[in-house]
């Protein structure tokens, strides 16, 4: 019996690059980098914390220029990782806002949801919504003193861009002031673009959704397919403004490109309120492992602008 568990220990059952399981059950995230401590940024002046909320918690970053005299737009921020890693304290996504913060500037809550496979989606939905909804009590005490509630944005990267869909299109959400999605993680049975065609590859695109979301119907889920027959009218965003980003060298390129202009078509299609920011000769979240790059600087620079603008 010994020997059997041992080995189910060293079998791998489900691997995915960002994730392995092992048939004994054993999760392993062999990417995961050294956490981020909350705390005072000396490269930016920002100071963060973070608050644990049952569930899920979120890390919030302060401005060296908040005060009490002007309140600031606010940016809820959900991270990438495929719904199964990464986190708040991921470095790279930690000095993303940290930068983010002191450039607009603005108030950030980074949500720290639960992840699948321990906790399969829709935890991670959820969380984000209960986190949104945290923000918009004005509970915590630098929310309800630095954050404009009338100005809140949600913002995200692959995944975390797919569950800022996720927020605006809910028949209840909250009027938001807009949405930025980089690199958003969307999929389908149908090519757009010039995805690829070969169904073995297809299908291999909805494996890790189906992973993590063992309860969907598929790839043209809404919530993976915001453009499946059937999915919420993109009409009934709940946000004034959509920025969508994507990369030339991300194999995602074609559906980000695809939701912009669906977006566009919805307000009428004339292109008010829907930005699209396409940058050439770089891969999936790109800004986070080169953020001193001039493309990622125009990326940035390009967010700060949409979060400032009047």
């Amino acid at each position: 019996m010994e020997s059997n568990t041992a080995a189910d220990d060293n079998e791998v059952e489900h691997e995915f690059g960002l994730v392995r399981v092992y048939k004994s059950g054993r999760v392993v995230r062999p990417f995961v980098a050294p956490p981020a401590a909350p705390g005072l940024d000396p490269a930016t002046g920002v100071d963060s914390k973070d608050v644990h909320l049952g569930d899920y918690s979120a890390r919030l970053y302060l401005p060296p220029s908040a005060s009490a005299a002007a309140k600031l737009p606010v940016i809820v921020y959900v991270h990438g990782g495929g719904f199964v890693a990464e986190s708040v304290a991921s470095p790279n996504g930690h000095r993303f806002l940290n930068s983010l913060a002191a450039a607009c500037p603005a108030l950030a809550v980074s949500v720290e949801y639960r992840l699948a496979p321990e906790h399969p989606l829709p935890a991670a939905y959820d969380d984000c919504v209960a986190a949104l909804r945290w923000v918009l009590s004005g509970a915590d005490p630098w929310v309800a003193a630095h954050g404009d509630l009338g100005r809140v944005f949600v913002a995200g990267d692959s995944a975390g861009a797919n569950a800022c869909h996720y927020l605006a299109i809910q028949p209840d959400a909250a009027r938001l002031k807009g949405a930025v999605l980089i690199h958003p993680w969307f999929w389908g049975s149908e090519a757009v673009g010039e995805e690829t065609r070969h169904p073995l590859a297809r299908a291999m695109g909805g494996r890790l959704w189906m992973f993590a979301c063992p309860g969907s119907s598929g790839v043209d889920d809404p919530r993976m397919n915001p453009l499946a027959p059937g999915a919420p009218g993109l009409e009934t965003l709940a946000c004034e403004r959509v920025m969508v980003c994507t990369a030339e060298g991300d194999h995602l390129r074609w559906r980000g490109r695809a939701y912009a202009e669906a977006v566009t078509a919805a307000r009428g299609g004339d292109g008010q309120g829907v930005e699209l920011l396409e940058t050439e000769g770089e891969g999936h979240v790109f800004h986070l492992f080169k953020p001193d790059c001039d493309k990622a600087k125009e990326l940035f620079d390009r967010i700060v602008a949409f979060v400032t603008a009047p």
